[in-house]
């Protein structure tokens, strides 16, 4: 659970002040308990969580980056431009198991699009009580809708001239305003000083007693209080926080407290906003020295997860000073309860409002610290505004058996405390397979230990029929006679399916009882069969199997169901993906070229590798086309993967020949592909690089459209970078202008062109992958360098050679060489 503003940079100014009287206003209209603002990012296709209100940012880090294209509803109101809006965790798991799955607790849920003129700019999101209905909810979301837009017009500008919409920076923390000005022993104030905005809640303001009407405000409202106020608030904001509570005199002249922090990025860097609580030692005295002679440990929260009050017990038993942890987030105060487990059940609490109990194991003690036992039990009590958690050692309670390995034994059925937070870790894992066998992996390595079950099968439903898609644990050869069931077989694998209700049978004689005579293996343990069911079409069904008796809570068979819905959603996923891929890898080699042409006095060479992750196809390619007395060189590649990539290349590729076999003039060639692909409108853009070469002058005329520039290697080995002023990628700007650049080759010199997949890897500058590129060519075409080296396509082999043996490449490669020889070579 590390700081909420985890990438460190700054947020936008121009919106900060925006989004958070947004969120506070949302959590007043709609009467929740979280509030969101997710907004377009840089990135195509990614939107970012802006602004969080009413739960620390650490905990829904999960959720901090959404692909747009991915099933929740977010980005399905983001997408369709309409609000979804879910009443309840039936309905959640129903249409959205993956995030029903990573956040199985009782809400509801609103998401309204930020459109302007139809034009999205990002979502409103309110998590709430659960009802019974979403009609319930109607009142709620016109609120919501009502406000998304007047967010909308903020942004925009009057007349949509407002900045560019979006967030890259970390999502800002936003602490709910408190229940009014009735007064309290303790309230919260946030200064943020790039905006110079103060703002403070109804116990603070009632403890300090701000003039009416000043706050929100500048921070010089805190003047008339007490004039050292504002300085030790600027302070803060420069790193500089007092270190204890600071006393100062309220407008009825009692003393206060205020204790003061600027909260960390997780690099360590100021978010530049100072929050602070404000706090009564008056009436509150007695209370705090009664709590701190109990025997149990006591701490309380507020909703962004910062220690208002802890007693001794309570730090002693978390190893740390008392000082250490009031006014401190709570993960930053007791690093070691950065756990799955931890972070989960605070999410629960704050989201349901229920109380929470579980227990976390200590880390080893550090000197002059006594533990009494390495694990501790917790209760976490909520309120509307406050945490209450309470402390003793684990032994005080019955205790929970320790997590095992997948190589145990199976832990038993008391053991539930898994189920709570491998969800999470499951839904993220599954968010990055692709394929049917990914998918299955992924469920024995995150579904199976979690509940300690040894066996899986996966059936996928092809014509009416059942068929094993991956199976472990399993005797060799005991799922032979179930392989390929049709729909009216009486088996609980096909029942779980055409009833869409999940199985559950707690020993084998249970499950002998309910289907006589169905085989069994030689084990007396439990199986749970659960339907495989996405967007309400059936996928298939999966089989959960345990080497002993064990029973399946109601919490446990809740969340197993929405695991299948999830596992079920991305299974239909893959099968998608797996029958794309083939069609694209199809279409992708009928439209490489399969020799390229010959020339007397041209040898040319041409390589093209696959990238590795996801569809292993994508838009890369090349192609020598006679063009007059002369040949065209032509390298392109299409942004993204899959089918649409592949299609878009061909139609380029197409276009290109077209204007080449014509001879028109390079800047004309681009001209003309640059329109079409916009005429095309296939969402896509392309980089390219066409070189129009005479063989008997040895003059080339090129142009690029943001394509990475050629190498030139001359005769005597000298290899150079061909400064090409270039345009813009094709497919953005119909007026795009691609100025020509002329160069002469003479015999002996090859020139190479290639698309950024060589050149460019995660975590270097392409500028140093191209340099890479210029020397291995020079090397390995340098005359007398290498007496294996013999012809174009040995060195097209050896600047490819590293790429081709990696296990991972990120993108697709293509590689054009063409050399002017006075005697011609052939082609490789």
């Amino acid at each position: 659970m590390s700081g909420s503003a985890g990438d460190g940079q700054r947020p936008p100014g121009w919106s900060a002040a925006l989004l958070t009287d947004a969120v506070t206003q949302a959590m007043r209209a709609a009467d929740g308990r979280v509030a969101a603002v997710y907004l377009r990012s840089s990135v195509p296709g990614l939107l970012r969580l802006a602004v969080l209100c009413g739960l620390p940012g650490a905990l829904f880090r999960p959720w901090w980056r959404l692909q747009v294209e991915w099933p929740f509803p977010a980005t399905d109101a983001y997408r369709l431009g309409v609000p979804v809006t879910l009443a309840n965790p039936a309905e959640t798991m129903r249409r959205y198991p993956q995030f029903a799955a990573g956040l199985p607790f009782p809400f509801g849920s609103l998401c309204v699009p930020i459109a302007r003129d139809a034009r999205v700019l990002g979502v409103l999101a309110v998590l709430g009580p659960a009802v019974a209905d979403a009609a319930e909810l109607v009142p709620q979301r016109q609120s919501l809708e009502a406000l998304a837009g007047r967010l909308a017009l903020a942004l925009d500008g009057p007349a949509g001239t407002g900045p560019h919409v979006t967030w890259d920076a970390a999502p800002l923390d936003v602490r709910p305003q408190g229940p009014g000005p009735a007064g309290g022993r303790v309230g919260c104030l946030s200064w943020d000083p790039v905006a110079d905005r103060l703002t403070a809640d109804g116990p603070a303001q009632a403890l300090l007693g701000t003039p009416a009407g000043r706050l929100p405000g500048a921070l010089d409202a805190l003047l008339p209080v007490d004039p050292e106020l504002p300085a030790l608030l600027r302070e803060a904001a420069e790193g500089r926080p007092p270190p204890l509570p600071v006393p100062v005199r309220g407008a009825d002249g009692a003393q206060r407290l205020v204790l003061l922090w600027a909260p960390r990025t997780a690099d360590g860097g100021l978010t530049r906003c100072v929050d602070g609580v404000v706090l009564d030692p008056g009436s509150g005295a007695l209370a705090d020295g009664a709590a701190d002679l109990l025997p149990q440990g006591v701490f309380c929260l507020d909703r962004l997860g910062v220690v208002g009050y802890a007693n001794p017990r309570a730090a002693r038993l978390l190893g740390t000073e008392r000082d250490g942890l009031l006014g401190r987030p709570l993960w930053e105060a007791v690093p070691w309860l950065d756990q799955p487990g931890c972070e989960d059940q605070l999410r629960q609490a704050l989201l349901s409002l229920e109380p929470v109990h579980f227990q976390v194991r200590r880390p080893p003690a550090q000197p002059r610290q006594s533990y009494e036992g390495d694990w501790l039990a917790v209760s976490v009590h909520p309120g509307t505004h406050i945490l209450t958690c309470t402390l003793a050692p684990a032994d005080r309670v019955p205790e929970s058996p320790p997590p095992i390995d997948a190589d145990d034994a199976p832990r038993p059925a008391t053991a539930a405390a898994a189920p709570q937070y491998r969800p999470i870790a499951l839904a993220i894992a599954l968010s990055e397979a692709v394929t049917a066998r990914q998918v299955s992996a992924v469920v024995v390595q995150e579904l199976l230990p979690a509940f300690g079950g040894r066996r899986l099968a996966i059936y996928l439903l092809q014509e009416r029929h059942l068929y094993l898609a991956w199976e472990t644990g399993f005797p060799q050869g005991f799922l032979t006679p179930f392989e390929g069931v049709a729909l009216d077989a009486r088996l609980p694998g096909v029942e779980t399916l055409t009833t869409g209700r999940p199985l559950f049978f707690e020993s084998m004689q249970q499950l002998e009882a309910a289907y006589p005579g169905i085989p069994l293996d030689a084990t007396e343990g439990s199986r749970a069969f659960l339907p495989l069911i996405a967007s309400g079409r059936p996928v298939g069904s999966c089989i959960l199997g345990f080497d002993r008796p064990r029973s399946f809570s109601s919490e446990e068979r809740t969340v197993l169901t929405a695991l299948a819905g999830l596992i079920a959603h991305v299974m239909e996923k893959a099968q998608r993906y797996d029958t794309e891929a083939a069609l694209a890898h199809g279409l992708q080699q009928a439209l490489l070229p399969r020799r390229l042409p010959e020339h007397p006095r041209v040898a040319t060479a041409g390589r093209y590798l696959p990238g590795t992750e996801g569809m292993d196809v994508g838009g890369d390619w090349y192609d020598v086309v006679p063009s007059g007395d002369g040949l065209a060189l032509v390298i392109g590649d299409v942004q993204g993967h899959g089918v649409q990539a592949a299609a878009t290349m061909g139609q380029l590729r197409s276009a290109v020949r077209a204007f080449a076999l014509s001879d028109r003039p390079p800047q004309e060639v681009l001209g003309g592909t640059n329109r079409l692909l916009i005429d095309l409108d296939p969402g896509q853009f392309a980089s390219c690089c066409y070189v129009r070469l005479d063989p008997v002058s040895g003059l080339a005329r090129a142009v690029r459209a943001g394509h990475p520039p050629p190498l030139l290697r001359e005769a005597d080995g000298r290899t150079t970078v061909v400064d090409l002023p270039g345009g813009v990628v094709l497919g953005v700007d119909p007026a795009a202008r691609y100025p020509v650049s002329e160069l002469r080759m003479t015999p002996g010199a090859v020139l190479a062109l290639y698309t950024d997949g060589l050149v460019e890897r995660p975590g270097f500058d392409i500028d140093d992958g191209i340099t890479a590129l210029r020397l291995a060519l020079s090397r390995a075409g340098a005359p007398g360098a290498d007496r294996g080296c013999r012809s174009l396509a040995d060195v097209a082999d050896r600047l490819t050679a590293t790429a081709r043996h990696a296990a991972d490449r990120p993108d697709d490669i293509a590689l054009l060489l063409a050399a002017l020889t006075p005697a011609g070579a052939a082609g490789g």
